[in-house]
């Protein structure tokens, strides 16, 4: 359960979600009970009715930035970039970030790039991967200047050309409506099925809803290339619990309620900072925690997830949560049933 091939399976192409439903909680959801062992079909409408009076839905609130943009080099060439940084998770110059870049040459420091609305970036340093530091100048800031022309850092596995009529779609579709905390290269996509009507109906029904903050990072984007997958490193990223959540999920687990956690992003986050009793203190910090089969959780009592990569670093959560055979049988299930996968796909309750 460690070999990094014991995380890959055979997807076919078609089950790969390349546009949302045409409702958030319309999505279907495989109903996984860890207990009895069963697999059920549900849709993600009935996520009240799955869960009890007294649990916690634990929920991200970052927001994307549409980072993704394209520009041309001096030489007219084509270059696209994701602006990497914000200024929540760089404390240098806001005007220099880090960015993925991609074009048909390798990249040299000092060179150009120009792009709409009067707006330059420089190279400053040149990284692997990929990676490299701009500085950009124009007539306003980086990130005022994002939210006009820049498009949302879809993963690669959603084809979508520079004029695409779902970009539209996407700046919506492609935030939760908890967003609120700008910092993500990438949805907590769990959150993506939830309406504020489906919010409500969970709390009629007795049950809570709190929000941390954690910035999904662009390690989100790096292969394992590990053959152990315990030897993967992950890249920092940084969460925030304030003092109303951290009480909030205190006071459940005293009273025997679950703790409903809404995505790998909100896991990471609480087992981060959650102390080794179980409890929880509000504060803000840098999470790399590597979840793998073998781990102890000490906070969440069930997880809401999306179906991921295979050899993914979330899919190794997935199996530490869930159990490694489970997992393995639940994704063949749902590859069995016809399930969408991915970030636009369908979802997966694990009790």
């Amino acid at each position: 359960m460690f070999d990094i091939e014991d995380y890959n399976y055979e997807l076919p192409p078609r089950l790969i979600a390349q546009v949302p439903v045409s409702k958030r909680d319309c999505s279907r959801m495989l109903v996984v009970d860890r207990e009895k062992g069963s697999f059920a079909d549900r849709h993600f409408s009935d996520l009240p009715l799955l869960l009890r009076r007294g649990d916690l839905v634990v929920v991200n609130d970052t927001r994307v930035l549409p980072a993704r943009v394209y520009g041309r080099k001096e030489s007219g060439g084509r270059v696209e970039l994701l602006v990497l940084q914000t200024p929540d998770s760089d404390g240098q110059n806001p005007a220099t970030r880090s960015c993925l870049l991609k074009s048909s040459k390798r990249p040299k420091k000092g060179s150009l790039i120009f792009f709409d609305s009067g707006v330059r970036g420089e190279i400053q340093e040149v990284l692997r991967n990929g990676l490299v530091r701009i500085t950009f100048t124009g007539r306003r800031d980086i990130d005022s200047w994002l939210e006009e022309i820049g498009f949302m850092p879809l993963p690669p596995y959603i084809k979508r050309g520079r004029e695409n009529p779902y970009a539209t779609l996407d700046r919506v579709r492609y935030q939760t409506v908890f967003s609120k905390h700008k910092g993500a290269v990438a949805a907590p996509t769990a959150g993506l099925h939830f309406t504020t009507a489906l919010v409500d109906e969970l709390k009629e029904a007795g049950m809570g809803v709190s929000s941390l903050t954690l910035h999904v990072g662009h390690g989100t984007f790096v292969p394992v290339r590990t053959k152990d997958i315990r030897e993967h490193r992950l890249g920092g990223e940084f969460y925030r619990i304030d003092a109303d959540t951290a009480e909030a999920i205190n006071r459940c687990s005293d009273r025997g309620g679950r703790i409903v956690a809404v995505g790998t992003t909100v896991v990471r986050a609480l087992e981060t900072a959650a102390k080794p009793d179980g409890t929880l203190e509000p504060g803000e910090g840098t999470t790399d925690l590597l979840v793998t089969p073998g781990y102890s959780f000490r906070i969440v009592n069930a997880l809401v997830t999306n179906f991921h990569l295979p050899k993914s670093s979330l899919l190794f959560l997935v199996a530490a949560f869930a159990g490694f055979e489970r997992t393995r049988e639940a994704y063949r299930v749902a590859v069995e049933r016809d399930y969408r996968f991915f970030s636009y796909g369908d979802a997966m309750l694990i009790l």
